[in-house]
């Protein structure tokens, strides 16, 4: 896998009613790096990722991937380097069958049927779900769906992997799963979540956003112990971190560092 950086600019958006959601961001993601994006409802962490896929376009700033600047030229370039998981996985499966829908990428890159067919089954290893693979999507549970959503962008082999609110709507076996599969993936990951706990578990570095702008950048275990900055954010410590409301005392994996 060939691993290359992202660079964000000085990025700036804004909306058609004026509404600014990005103002002069700018950070990088080093290659294998695992890094959550944190912050309130409508503090621009969808918007961010929207940006960095091509999905939305600004106006100032720069984004750079490996040597490659952003833009309509290179869009489709990019786009085979960064790979998005949406919230929803229902946004992304819209085939028949599983195994349709994985395929849909690599056969958009129009390569021969077997290279198809090695990607679709690979990508379906990875997360678990190879008996899966003639399953209607629509027929799945919200875990299944996930692993399958997972698996089409894993099968467009994509370098950097973002995901939006991975752990939305998954019940605890379905959540833990998923974390424990991220963790395997090499990967360089981004991943916005309001799931703190696994974003604990999941990233080493976590990037806070708060009304559009970058307001803290460093390891997690700094951050996610910060009550004092986690709050003006309207975020709270993660489950795992706080003092237990019986006995009074904290995680043991946390205390004193």
């Amino acid at each position: 896998m060939i691993h290359h950086k992202l660079q964000v600019r000085n990025l700036t958006f804004s909306y058609p009613d004026g509404q600014e959601a990005i103002k002069n961001m700018s950070f990088d993601i080093m290659p294998g790096e695992s890094v959550g994006i944190i912050g309130a409802n409508g503090a621009g962490k969808s918007t961010l990722l929207m940006l960095l896929m091509g999905i939305l376009t600004s106006k100032n700033g720069e984004i750079i991937v490996g040597e490659e600047k952003l833009n309509k030229k290179t869009l489709s370039k990019i786009r085979e380097k960064l790979g998005m998981v949406f919230q929803d996985p229902d946004d992304q499966l819209f085939m028949t069958t599983v195994y349709d829908d994985v395929a849909f990428g690599p056969r958009n890159y129009n390569l021969q049927e077997d290279e198809v067919e090695r990607r679709v089954m690979k990508a379906l290893n990875l997360v678990g779900i190879p008996h899966l693979k003639d399953r209607a999507p629509f027929k799945l549970s919200g875990g299944e769906k996930r692993c399958a959503a997972i698996a089409s962008v894993l099968a467009m082999k994509p370098d950097i992997l973002i995901m939006d609110e991975p752990t939305s709507a998954l019940d605890p076996k379905s959540r833990r799963n998923l974390i424990n599969m991220l963790n395997k993936f090499e990967h360089t990951k981004l991943i916005t979540s309001h799931d703190l706990d696994m974003v604990l578990d999941t990233c080493n570095r976590i990037i806070v956003i708060k009304n559009g702008e970058i307001i803290a950048d460093g390891s997690s275990k700094q951050i996610l112990r910060d009550s004092e900055l986690l709050d003006t954010c309207g975020l709270e410590i993660p489950l795992s971190i706080q003092n237990c409301p019986i006995c009074g005392r904290g995680n043991k994996q946390f205390v004193n560092k």
